[in-house]
This record gives C-alpha cells, sequence and structure tokens, in this order.
C-alpha cells in the first residue's frame, strides 16, 4: 500500500484532473520494469467509483526521451482515434513539481496478462490480429514526433555479450546494412509482447505500455515479438503467430531473419537485470540461441540501400 504521503501527493493530481472528485485508495502495481506504476480509486460526486494508473516512465527511458510522457499520451490518444484497443489517456505532467519526475495518468482498463492461455492457438490469433490492426496504421505527418527505427542497430560496444553470441548477430548484421526498405512505415508498438497484452474473459481487453513506440518497417515489431512468443510458449508458437500475422498483415517477408537478429540484439548485456529466476533464464538463453542460429540459417542476399533496426532494451 502507499503511504499517507503518497496519498497527499496523488490526491493532488486528482484534483488537478477533476476537484469535484477526491481520491479513496491507492496501491503500486507491479509487473514492468521500465516504469513505476500506481492505480487510483476516485470517488466522484455523483457516487461513481472510477480507477486511473499513473505511470512514471524510469531514469534510463527519461535520459533518452526527456518528452516520454507526453509522447506516450499523444500516441495513446491516435491509437485510440484509430480504433485500438488502449487505454485512455487522461492527463500529462511535466513541470515535475507533484512527483518528481513527469508522469501519465490513463484510464484503468481491467484485465491481466496471460502467460497461460487456456487456448493458446486462439491466444497466438488473436495477438497476431491486433498486431496487424496496430500495423495498418500507416505513417503520416501526425506520426513524425515518433523515433524512426531505421537508423541502424547502434555501435558495438566495447564489451560484447558472447553468451548471447551478440558478436555473431552484429556481424551478420554490420555485413549488410542498410538494407533495402521492402515495406512502407508504419505505427510500431516497439515492445509487443504477451505481459504487454491485457486480458479479460478469455478476450484482448487492452494493449499497454506504448513508450517504445516508433515508426518503421512492420517487421521490426513482428521480430520482437516472435523472440517474445518463443520464450514464453516455444517454437510451435512463435510459427503458428508468424504464420496467424502473415496471413493478416500484407508484408514482404523477406528480410525477417535481419529484424529476427536486430530483435536478438535487445536481450545483450541485459538479460541478467531482468530479475528472472535461474530456471527461467537458462530456458531463455537455450531459446534465444536457437532464435539467433534460425535467423543466421535463414539469412539470404540484400540489396544494402535503406532501412535499418534498434537495439533497444525492455
Amino acid at each position: 500500500m502507499t503511504t499517507p504521503a503518497d496519498q497527499e501527493t496523488f490526491g493532488r493530481i486528482v484534483r488537478r484532473i477533476d476537484p469535484q472528485s477526491r481520491l479513496r485508495s491507492s496501491w503500486p502495481l507491479t509487473g514492468g520494469v521500465s516504469a513505476q506504476v500506481t492505480a487510483l480509486e476516485l470517488a466522484h460526486p455523483d457516487g461513481q467509483i472510477t480507477k486511473l494508473i499513473v505511470r512514471q516512465h524510469g531514469e534510463v527511458d527519461l535520459k533518452q526521451n526527456p518528452h516520454i510522457a507526453r509522447d506516450e499520451f499523444r500516441i495513446l490518444q491516435i491509437a485510440l482515434s484509430h480504433g485500438l484497443p488502449v487505454p485512455a489517456p487522461v492527463f500529462v505532467d511535466e513541470s515535475r513539481e507533484i512527483l518528481g519526475t513527469p508522469f501519465i495518468v490513463m484510464e484503468f482498463v481491467e484485465g491481466e496478462p496471460e502467460f497461460s492461455p487456456p487456448d493458446l492457438p486462439g491466444y497466438l490469433g488473436e495477438l497476431a490480429l491486433y498486431l496487424a490492426r496496430i500495423h495498418r496504421v500507416a505513417f503520416s505527418p501526425e506520426l513524425a514526433f515518433l523515433p524512426r527505427r531505421d537508423k541502424g542497430f547502434g555501435t558495438r560496444p566495447e564489451n560484447l555479450d558472447l553468451s548471447l553470441n551478440e558478436e555473431g548477430i552484429r556481424d551478420a548484421l554490420e555485413a549488410v546494412w542498410p538494407i533495402a526498405a521492402l515495406n512502407s512505415p508504419v505505427l510500431l508498438h516497439g515492445d509487443y509482447w504477451p505481459g504487454n497484452i491485457l486480458r479479460t474473459s478469455g478476450m484482448l481487453a487492452a494493449v499497454i505500455d506504448w513508450e517504445d513506440a516508433a515508426t518503421g518497417d512492420p517487421l521490426a515489431d513482428l521480430g520482437n515479438s516472435r523472440l517474445e512468443i518463443l520464450w514464453a510458449f516455444g517454437v510451435d508458437a512463435m510459427d503458428a503467430f508468424t504464420n496467424h500475422y502473415r496471413s493478416l498483415a500484407d508484408v514482404n517477408v523477406t528480410h525477417l531473419p535481419y529484424w529476427d537478429l536486430c530483435a536478438a540484439l535487445r536481450p545483450c548485456s541485459k538479460l541478467p537485470g531482468w530479475g528472472l529466476d535461474n530456471v527461467t533464464e537458462k530456458r531463455m538463453r537455450e531459446r534465444h540461441a536457437q532464435f539467433v542460429d534460425r535467423a543466421l540459417e535463414h539469412l539470404t542476399p540484400l540489396d544494402t540501400k535503406s532501412s535499418g533496426c534498434s537495439g533497444r532494451g525492455r
């Protein structure tokens, strides 16, 4: 539970949003590693009780983008306008006067991530459907504030994560980059994995955590999702998800092995900091090696003209 001081602070936020309402309670939510999330329960003058979420981004994300709260607020507005299932944004504050950091307030969506869905084929089809729906939002001037996921995969660090074959991944990418863009740029979620999918009553309720949103080749999202589904459910589930997505999205997947390698860079030098138990980390390392080997086996000759990938962490 939050402290009385926290209650007063979050009460100030409620009053900024609606001076006629009052804070009934607040409590921290767990599960993320990149942001601090707090749930608020509000009482309104008409007796209605509602819930909101306060999201404070971490220092790493703020250093990369000082306006990350404002940008997430904007992308939620845009996603809603395109009919995507996301929490409605309510309020954003960059002043640092209330919480000491920028924050965003959004509606509370009932639901939880599912990591053992009773109907795995149906679950995978649903994940593919909503990723394809996100990618139907083509690049336009309203998305120009988002970073482009086509400016390269970052410089080679001094200390490579040899345990995850970072050297082999980077050697393969550096040998051919930049590659020709075969797909038009679209809206990218940036971190589309089971942990960012809320479900209730066996159905998707919301896609959350849009702070990594970008624009670029849809294969950037697909590659990341493939690795995450492999980690969570195994190779057959990854292939089923990919086939579902390909049946729903008009994309050229020629360069998918390269985007898979971009996705494989994300956990490099970061995996030990994800708070995993030894058994889970061992399994994820084994499946990561399988993912990388498979991508390297399916590489094809490419035209080196334009595009790129990013090796950001979770």
